[in-house]
């Protein structure tokens, strides 16, 4: 289960990093409702792997750093690819569920006759 939530942690941040409007750590901590340390070593680790790069946009001493998460090509494919499994999970639960509710109807259909 917990590399489950780690898979979707990853492909949270990968999502919002895809969209315009987010560009700190602090809106990616708050979008996702984790804390700003677990961002953070997401952030790093995905850097590592290749999966984002970090540009800097403040290029004068003394100004606070400006930074912008931009997906890489290869994290493009990383969330791309957890997109599939999720989704094919998602289907996996609905059809065990589906499966479970016939049965209870037809159950319950066998009751009423009786």
């Amino acid at each position: 289960m917990v590399e489950q939530d780690f898979k979707e942690d990853v492909f949270n941040v990968l999502r919002l990093i895809s969209l315009d409007n987010i560009s700190t750590q602090r809106d990616i901590s708050r979008h996702l409702g984790i804390s700003l340390g677990k961002t953070n070593y997401l952030l790093r680790a995905l850097t590592q792997k290749g999966l984002i790069k970090i540009k800097n946009f403040t290029h004068k001493k003394g100004k606070l750093k400006k930074v912008r998460y931009l997906l890489t090509r290869k994290g493009f494919e990383k969330k791309l690819n957890l997109a599939v499994f999720f989704l094919e999970r998602k289907e996996k639960e609905y059809l065990t569920l589906k499966r479970e509710l016939d049965q209870l109807q037809v159950g319950y259909s066998e009751e009423i006759k009786v």
